[in-house]
């Protein structure tokens, strides 16, 4: 017979997986043409890059836990599969960092794609040197507690976004996104067709061809210029 379900202390399955042609069309589409091709309001804010440059493309497996405390966040990295995204729900908390060099290590070695954490981290000269893709709201050297509660698989609150187990997390530069699974071609093909126009439009600009009628328009229709 199986354990009953403790809200707030549970791990759920697995999310679906994805495609991996998919996860490596995304790695050449930028955030904010993701972003703006979702009505400009499903992105991440208030997280910072804590390595250099190395882009974040996988399959989101979520953690909720308590303030300061990385118990299941070490149970999803036992969890996770080569290519998945650790997302951390803690609460913004930045008394106490939930992972740091060791943590990192184990889930470079199990292939894990990188971290989102809606916390503290710490060791930070060490996600720097390794580039392995670490967004944080914050660090501090004050270590984590390993007593829970906590949830795997669960919807997640980062950075005024809900994030689904089995969502796509794509963190470059400017950011970072989070994409439904059930979505993933639409916003996909979005996207590209975006940075087509946003190319033609740079050679415009580039040749002075760019039409800018649409700023005078813009002012006369709502009075400033007659």
């Amino acid at each position: 017979m199986s354990q009953p379900a403790h809200l707030g202390f549970r791990i759920l399955p697995m999310p679906a997986p994805i495609q991996a042609a998919t996860v490596d069309a995304f790695m050449s589409v930028v955030t904010p043409h993701i972003s703006d091709n979702m009505h400009r309001l499903c992105g991440v804010i208030g997280l910072q890059r804590y390595h250099r440059e190395k882009k974040l493309v996988g399959r989101a497996i979520t953690v909720k836990v308590r303030s300061g405390d990385n118990l299941m966040i070490h149970k999803a990295i036992d969890l996770a599969e080569p290519g998945d995204v650790i997302v951390v729900d803690g609460g913004g908390d930045l008394t106490q960092a939930l992972v740091g060099e060791l943590m990192q290590l184990h889930a470079q070695v199990r292939g894990v794609a990188g971290f989102v954490i809606d916390g503290a981290v710490r060791d930070v000269a060490a996600f720097l040197a390794a580039d392995f893709p670490c967004f944080a709201r914050g660090n501090t050297h004050r270590g984590p507690f390993k007593e829970g509660p906590g949830e795997i698989n669960v919807p997640v609150a980062i950075g005024g976004l809900v994030i689904e187990a089995g969502d796509l997390i794509v963190g470059d530069e400017d950011g970072l996104v989070a994409v439904p699974a059930s979505r993933l071609d639409d916003v996909l093909q979005a996207a590209r067709a975006q940075a087509l126009r946003e190319q033609q439009r740079k050679e415009a600009i580039l040749a002075g061809k760019d039409r800018r009628e649409w700023i005078d328009a813009t002012l006369k229709d709502k009075g400033v210029i007659a």
